[in-house]
């Protein structure tokens, strides 16, 4: 385990374990034992658990921390926040209080690129990216850990990009005092596989356009698709070292695509060229260049006519015209996987559909939106 620190509080960046996860249910704890005293008898007794405060559209957040010793001028503000009563609390050995169980339960969900602050507020703790990259979540180990009962764990959806110090997840124990097996079990389902939580940072890559169309080749109009594709490489910090113009001629695409190759790009992006009209060629010029594992056709819109394909090592993406038009579209959504080094086929895109319609909303908020997100 390595340890890092935000400016003002202590972090962990927490690394995969391997342990063997029960998988049945644990039932919920007993009650601790635990004792009522009038507020206005409190003084002088320590809280043991955060009281939080929230004023509508004004506030929310702790007034008073766990360890906080009660004094007199602390009376009447418990009363307005509803407190008649507070609890001293007597822990059995099979018992955790909340904030035990929160840092437990952060450090078995924390993988690589993601830190939390050993601070635990109102019982939770939060996960932040270490790094700006894109977030994996193990959804099925989320799942069984949720299933527990006592404990819970919320996260961003899987596959968004994140940037470093973006919360992506929070936990904590749902009782101020749950079952020490309960927690045993959350935290041993979170160490069983692949990590719950973690951010996998994007790789830096070279990469060659080749724009489409007799329309910009021979000069009729303006190309705009250049600098779209070249601000979304860009923006997630890969370089665009290289730019080729074709027809809508096969092999003269195909040729396009080799010069890149032969400069050394690392990815190849086409644009326009991908409909069913009889000029619309370029996919037939991607094949012809030697991609294999061509994937063409998403269940996403925009982007139903996009293509996925290799050639050799390289990954080629066949973008439809929609991309010049729409800010967003299903190359928002591959890319960054891409640049992960993960491989994207059909089973993959086939995954898009649920979430894969865009609500085209007049003020566009990507990532913060459903698009995407199953």
């Amino acid at each position: 385990m390595r340890s890092c620190r935000y400016p003002d509080k202590q972090t962990t960046v927490a690394r995969k374990t391997e342990a063997k996860a029960p998988l049945e249910r644990v039932g919920v704890s007993e009650m601790t034992m635990k004792k009522k005293v009038p507020v206005s008898q409190a003084v002088g007794m320590v809280l043991p658990h955060d009281v939080t405060e929230i004023v509508k559209d004004q506030f929310k957040g702790r007034a008073f921390r766990k360890g906080h010793i009660i004094a007199e001028r602390d009376v009447d503000h418990l009363r307005r926040l509803g407190k008649e009563h507070i609890y001293v609390l007597e822990l059995r050995p099979e018992e955790i209080h909340e904030n035990e169980a929160a840092l437990a339960m952060a450090e078995s969900l924390a993988g690589d690129g993601v830190e939390y602050s050993t601070e635990v507020v109102e019982g939770k703790v939060g996960l932040k990216a270490a790094i700006d990259g894109l977030l994996k979540v193990n959804t099925e180990a989320l799942y069984r850990f949720n299933l527990l009962g006592e404990v819970m764990c919320a996260t961003l959806q899987d596959n968004t990009p994140v940037t470093k110090g973006e919360q992506v997840a929070a936990s904590r124990l749902i009782p101020l005092v749950g079952a020490r097996r309960v927690v045993e079990a959350a935290t041993a389902i979170a160490r069983s596989g692949a990590p719950i939580v973690r951010v996998v940072p994007l790789a830096t890559v070279r990469a060659g356009l080749v724009i489409t169309g007799n329309e910009v080749f021979h000069g009729r109009i303006q190309d705009r698709f250049e600098q779209v594709l070249r601000d979304k490489l860009t923006g997630l910090g890969s370089t665009v070292t290289m730019v080729r113009f074709a027809p809508d001629d096969p092999d003269l695409i195909a040729a396009a695509i080799h010069a890149c190759l032969d400069e050394g790009a690392q990815l190849i992006v086409t644009s326009g060229g991908m409909s069913v009209d009889p000029d619309d060629v370029t996919r037939l010029g991607i094949t012809l260049a030697g991609a294999e594992e061509v994937v063409y056709g998403t269940p996403v819109l925009p982007g139903a006519m996009f293509l996925v394909g290799r050639i050799g090592e390289v990954t080629v993406l066949g973008v439809p015209a929609c991309g010049m038009f729409h800010k967003i579209t299903v190359l928002d959504l591959v890319l960054p996987r891409i640049l992960t080094g993960e491989t994207i086929g059909r089973t993959e895109l086939a995954r898009l559909g649920h979430g894969g319609l865009c609500r085209n909303c007049p003020r566009c908020q990507y990532p913060v939106c459903s698009f995407g997100k199953a």
